[in-house]
């Protein structure tokens, strides 16, 4: 049985809840049974470390691989989900350098490295315990079990055997490269490394002058930011075709060359300067200079110290002369090389070493860190002469993603892979896969790999998996290994572990007799290529699990980031295609990165941006969830992350959706407390379908958003699909919900009840499985109580959670686009008109005259005139006119320029545009409005830049205009008559004063079958307030199911409820809830408006003071047939008094009856035509005085109906006493009782429709028609 819902709820703890119910029963692993045996879906899960904690990052990256996983597992997939751990590298390195103060690599060979190595293993896992427990809480269903860590020999095997195979394919190589080169962490960086890091900076920016060799008193002048790189300068370099001019310098009278067009970079006018001659770049090759140091002045002899040319050298930046540095700059490198001056295998001109401090022959600034140098190289250029300008420059500049220090490019010796030939594959592989967004993969990855470089994937480290080649002395003999059996074999060692202390020491010896053994080369792997290789480790392929790899691979889905298109979607790709030609994955989607609230990267150290445990204890998992990824960082934008948006998702989509799932609750179980049987059958869906075009509407929807769910996730496009589901919940219960409440109480009649239940019961039904992997702890939460009344076709096993489902199949035959569309358009009408409310501070409980709705499609008239009644309602109008004809009432747009938006755009033309945006005619802002764009001018403005408003023409526009407001949408415009009547204004104090009852009866957590009296009293009494309160109490009543009484007609023994005072309308207000309803609250409401007579004569029986209803009674009124059928089964005294007892479970009182109009004891009952109609008092015997109630003789005060059988009238009464024990929706104990009445049994009568059951029967003359079988 389905479980009441409590009205409030703590979203987190909730989930901690559901949490518990998963690890009781092994969730994952119990997903995982059931899917065995079909079909595989593979994923891979790109590895983090564990050296810190999850960020926002991590955070964003789980739940859009949750919601993939989830899905397709859903879509009948056996998806296995592993996690991995990042275990090798800078991260973990650079922890324990600062923990144990370890400068550079003498700190480490002191230290040793098997230490050294022991202390970086201690730390790896050091946070895994809290990644495990952040992750789970996240509601990530991952296996932490069976997962995988790059530090495992089995997964360094197979990065062994990876290398091998690039090895053997001559893929592979040594040579020098300039690099990007951590100084903070001693090693040089990948390409895709150097740029996760960049920051603004502020350099020194020198100009120095180079004097020529064959004239010292003619200089040439560069420009550079890294003064440091000076000492090592080899060369300089022109462009050969652009224009050089020598200028003499007015102020010093000095001679200087450089390129003509950067002259600017050196004098602010030209008074400063007198030009000497002009030339082009090429006569300067050749030309030789003074060194500025003596350091490298050996170097003379191969060519340096001397002009060369490339076409590098560009016109926009320095002075046009650039100085060469060949083992500080990629550029420098080549055109060096080119030249002569270096050769690759000689000894590098790099006096710099692995912490970036000078080494010999930099005598003059030996030991100094190069960026602390800087300041003494300029010091010393000064004091030479040879400074012409010092300055600063703010650039864009890289830093080390993990020791967060300035980068340098510094020439290293290296293992490299070839990347540059595999160039077109690395395209054509990447081309074949599909990547959200596309952009992603067409522009930012694609770019990257037309300009891809050799991967040095070596580092100069500890710990790291070791580079498998053992070498000869002399370098002329290689030899890679690929396994450990292979290196078992060439040792003669047994083999445990593959780490550097593991393996250095060990040697086999040379294939050339005489030659010393082989050594093992002291590098590592760079840890992007273990992650690159997780496809192939992570199954210890090849040595294993062949079946599955083949399985397995490429991966239908990954997901990260948009930095790791230079970072794990480049590695993946560059080892598959490397290995097999085939991309690594079919399917990717790149979130974009989550950021501060002020837009910087979010920083421990500035406290920038919330813990994410702690907004989870807040709001839960699910809201965070939906927060990311109802955002751009889907799309692979950057999110600003603000914890108010975290608590507006709670607040304003999953509140609204639990308190949709609330009502149902709330309804379904007074409904089977009142007899109701209600289950639910979705096989019935198609043939069971309500004719309420609500019903069908919010249907409709929702198979509508079944196809599209189907469709974009089949696409991976989560950022459609998201919105898409937000709207549904919308749509849900701020349209359905809230439009259909009545219908869903049961108040349009028991059969009209049940539809609407069993829709909303269908659709919430459907919405906890679509939305099961976006939001898993809600949707299981309200599975677990729906699932009691679903019959389901499955096993028990797999109905247990809301995750063992399966997605249900859209039915095409369900969705009703005319409905669809209709809905829409009454929807803009509707949120038109409540603007316009909103504008004028009209509210909803005021009624208005008329709603004028002017298209010009006749067909969207009529979808809006098919629902009209749910405009007027919703709108409170009391009139809604539909035209095409927008002259009669003579409006016109008119456009305005938005000046903020458009002044800070335009600035001077802003004026021009304004005038001929002011002219746009009536037809050229309607035309906007269906474009939603247009051109003025030369420029595109769009809704954002311009205000529409309404103009009323013609004789009689003064009087339209204070009449009507307008407003529009598209080509939908709305007119609604804003000035009401005194009763349309009295009605809005009345509802005014509905709502002051409704809001003390939730304040006071009442629900809608509990029986109150509303007592009220207004100061002052002859007021507005007052009066509308006493005109419009029927009025009140009506809407809040219950009975308005003044103050005075309180008796003294009522149990109050609540009370509250309040000032409404200038008037202070008292309400008082008293529980129960007074005697003559049920003849006044529900018998008044009955007008249909019983076939049988009756009596109405009333229970006095003294006594109280017991047993489930909670009524004091009730009615009781004297004769059933008619003229048959005459009642006499003692079953009169039998039946009071029956009817308000008086069993042991001690009661006497009363005629209302007697003062003493009913001895005996008068003639049934003299009784017929009267009302009999049921009274404490002896007891004191008695009050008797004020009481209206006439109809039964319980709800019945007539009954024809054979020509044989009868009368079934369907409740009693008033408003308990309802018979109206079971049809069973109707059928019983009908057979005692006719004395034949049940079975042998045919009752036809169930629709002639309910309460409407009380007012209609049709009586319910049965036959005797």
């Amino acid at each position: 049985m389905m479980q009441s819902v409590p009205e409030s709820i703590n979203f987190a703890q909730e989930e901690e809840k559901i949490l518990e119910l998963w690890k009781q029963w092994d969730v994952l692993k119990t997903c995982l049974r059931h899917s065995k045996g079909k079909p595989r879906y593979s994923f891979y899960d790109g590895p983090p470390f564990a050296t810190g904690l999850p960020h926002y990052g991590h955070v964003l990256a789980g739940t859009v691989k949750d919601i993939v996983t989830r899905y397709a597992h859903q879509q009948g997939f056996h998806v296995e989900r592993r996690f991995g751990w990042d275990c090798h590298g800078l991260p973990v390195e650079f922890e324990i350098d600062t923990a144990l103060g370890i400068k550079g690599p003498q700190d480490v060979a002191a230290m040793g490295i098997d230490k050294y190595n022991s202390e970086c293993r201690k730390i790896v896992m050091r946070y895994a315990n809290e990644w495990e427990a952040i992750i789970g809480r996240l509601g990530r269903w991952i296996d932490f079990k069976n997962d995988y860590k790059t530090l495992y020999p089995w997964y360094m095997e197979s990065i062994w055997w990876v290398f091998s195979q690039l090895f053997l394919k001559g893929l592979v190589y040594r040579g020098v490269k300039v690099m990007p080169f951590s100084t903070g962490c001693n090693t040089p960086l990948s390409n895709f490394e150097s740029g996760l890091n960049y920051k603004e900076v502020v350099d020194p920016a020198v100009i120095v002058s180079f004097p020529l060799l064959e004239d010292n008193t003619v200089y040439f002048v560069a420009w550079t930011t890294t003064p440091w790189t000076l000492p090592s300068n080899l060369a300089l370099c022109v462009n050969g075709n652009s224009n050089y001019v020598k200028v003499k310098d007015v102020k010093t009278g000095k001679l200087y060359i450089l390129m003509e067009v950067r002259l600017g970079i050196l004098y602010n006018k030209e008074d400063q300067y007198i030009i000497i001659e002009r030339f082009k770049g090429i006569s300067l090759k050749g030309k030789k200079y003074k060194p500025l140091f003596p350091y490298f002045k050996d170097y003379a002899s191969r060519g340096a110290f001397e002009v060369l040319v490339d076409s590098y050298v560009t016109e926009d930046a320095g002075t046009g002369i650039v100085h060469q540095a060949p083992y500080f700059g990629e550029d420098d490198y080549r055109i060096a090389l080119e030249a002569g001056i270096i050769t690759r295998d000689q000894k590098m001109v790099c006096p710099v070493d692995d912490r970036g401090c000078f080494t010999e022959p930099v005598t003059d600034f030996l030991g100094q860190y190069i960026k602390d140098a800087d300041k003494n190289v300029i010091k010393y250029l000064k004091n030479i002469d040879l400074l012409v300008n010092s300055s600063t420059s703010k650039h864009s500049y890289p830093f080390c993603w993990r020791s967060d220090t300035p980068l340098i490019y510094r020439a290293v010796p290296s293992w490299f892979i070839r990347v540059q030939q595999m160039c077109n594959d690395l395209l054509q592989n990447s081309q074949s896969t599909h990547w959200v967004p596309e952009f992603v993969k067409e522009k930012r990855f694609g770019n990257w790999l037309r300009d891809a470089r050799d991967w040095a994937v070596s580092r100069n480290r500890y710990w790291g998996t070791p580079i498998p080649l053992w070498v000869s002395d002399d370098g002329e003999e290689v030899v890679v290994v690929g396994s450990i059996a292979e290196l078992e074999q060439l040792t003669g060692q047994t083999i445990k572990d593959l780490h550097r202390e593991s393996i250095d020491h060990l040697t086999f010896p040379s294939a050339r007799p005489g030659r010393p053994p082989l050594k093992r080369v002291s590098e590592v792997f760079d840890c992007w290529f273990e992650s690159g290789s997780m496809p192939y480790a992570q199954l210890h392929y090849p040595f294993e699990h062949r079946k599955e790899f083949d399985e397995y691979f490429p991966a239908d889905f990954i997901a990260e980031g948009i930095d790791q298109t230079r970072g794990w979607f480049y590695t993946l790709l560059v080892i598959s295609t490397a290995l097999f030609n085939k991309p690594p994955f079919k399917n990717l989607i790149a979130h974009g990165l989550v950021l501060a609230g002020d837009g910087q990267k979010m920083s421990k150290r500035k406290k920038n941006y919330p813990d994410p445990v702690e907004v989870v204890t807040k709001y839960g998992a699910d809201a965070l969830r939906l927060y990311l990824i109802n955002s751009p960082v889907v799309r692979a934008e950057s999110l600003r992350f603000k914890e108010e948006g975290v608590r507006d998702v709670l607040k304003d989509l999953l509140l609204p959706w639990y308190n949709a799932y609330r009502f149902l609750a709330q309804n379904v179980t007074q409904k089977v407390k009142e007899g109701m049987q209600f289950t639910f059958d979705e096989s019935l869906a198609i043939t069971d379908v309500s004719e309420n075009v609500m019903d069908r509407w919010i249907i409709s929807f929702t198979q509508s958003l079944l196809l599209f769910v189907k469709t974009e996730m089949a696409a991976y496009r989560l950022y459609t699909v998201v919105p898409r589901l937000v709207k549904f919940i919308d749509h849900l219960t701020n349209w359905y919900v809230r439009m259909n409440r009545k219908r869903l109480k049961g108040e349009s009649g028991p059969v009209d009840c049940r539809h609407a239940l069993t829709t909303l019961f269908h659709v919430l039904f459907v919405m906890v499985r679509t939305m099961a992997p976006f939001t898993p702890f809600i949707t299981e939460l309200m599975y677990q109580n729906l699932k009691h009344l679903v019959l389901f076709c499955d096993t028990k096993e797999t109905t247990v959670s809301v995750h063992y489902l399966m997605l249900p199949e859209p039915r095409t035959l369900l969705v009703d686009e005319v409905i669809e569309r209709a809905v829409a358009r009454m929807q803009s009408v509707i949120d038109l008109g409540r603007v316009i409310r909103d504008r004028k501070t009209i509210p909803i409980k005021y009624p208005l005259p008329e709603m004028v709705i002017i298209h010009e499609d006749e067909q969207c008239l009529q979808d809006i005139k098919s629902l009209e009644r749910y405009i007027l309602d919703e709108l409170n109008v009391r009139k809604v006119t539909l035209t095409k004809d927008k002259q009669k009432y003579g409006v016109s747009l008119r456009a305005e320029p938005d000046h903020k938006t458009l002044g800070a755009r335009l600035k001077g033309e802003f004026k021009a545009v304004t005038i001929a945006v002011k002219a746009l005619s009536d037809l050229d802002v309607q035309k906007f409005l269906l474009q939603r764009f247009i051109d003025v001018l030369g420029h595109r403005l769009e809704p954002a830049d311009l205000r529409i408003m309404y103009n009323f023409t013609g004789a009689a526009a003064e009087d339209l205009a204070q009449r009507y407001e307008a407003h529009s949408e598209n080509d939908l415009l709305i007119l609604l008559d804003v000035t009401p009547d005194d009763t349309m204004l009295e009605e809005g104090i009345a509802r005014e004063l509905i709502n002051r009852v409704q809001k003390l009866r939730k304040k006071a957590h009442l629900v809608p079958s509990d029986e109150v009296t509303a007592y009220y009293s207004i100061s002052p009494s002859d007021g507005q307030l007052a009066r509308v309160a006493a005109s419009h109490a029927e009025f009140i009543e009506n809407v809040v199911k219950g009975p308005w009484r003044h103050c005075s007609k309180k008796l003294g023994h009522t149990l109050m409820i609540a009370e509250e005072t309040q000032m409404v309308k200038g008037s202070e207000l008292k309400l008082e809830l008293v529980k129960g309803f007074p005697s003559d609250y049920a003849s006044c409401d529900s018998v008044k408006t009955r007008t249909v007579e019983p076939f049988c004569r009756y009596v109405n029986v009333q229970l006095c003071e003294g006594l109280e209803p017991r047993y489930g009674a909670t009524s004091t009124m009730g009615t009781v047939l004297l004769e059933n059928p008619v003229c048959e089964n005459f009642l006499s005294l003692p079953q009169l008094r039998k039946e009071s007892e029956l009817i308000f479970g008086l069993y042991g009182q001690n009661f006497e009856l009363l005629l209302s109009d007697a003062s003493s004891e009913l001895k005996g009952l008068p003639d049934v035509d003299s009784l017929h109609k009267k009302t009999v008092l049921v009274v404490p015997k002896k007891g004191e005085s008695l009050k008797v109630p004020s009481l209206v003789q006439g109809p039964p005060v319980t709800k019945f109906v007539n009954v024809n059988c054979g020509g044989k009238k009868a009368t079934l009464l369907l409740e009693n006493p008033a408003g308990n024990f309802s018979l109206e929706s079971d049809v069973v104990t109707m059928r019983k009782l009908l057979g005692c009445v006719y004395g034949v049994s049940a079975k042998c009568l045919n009752m036809g429709t169930v629709e002639a059951n309910g309460h409407k029967f009380s007012t209609s003359d049709k009586p319910l028609i049965i036959n005797s079988k």
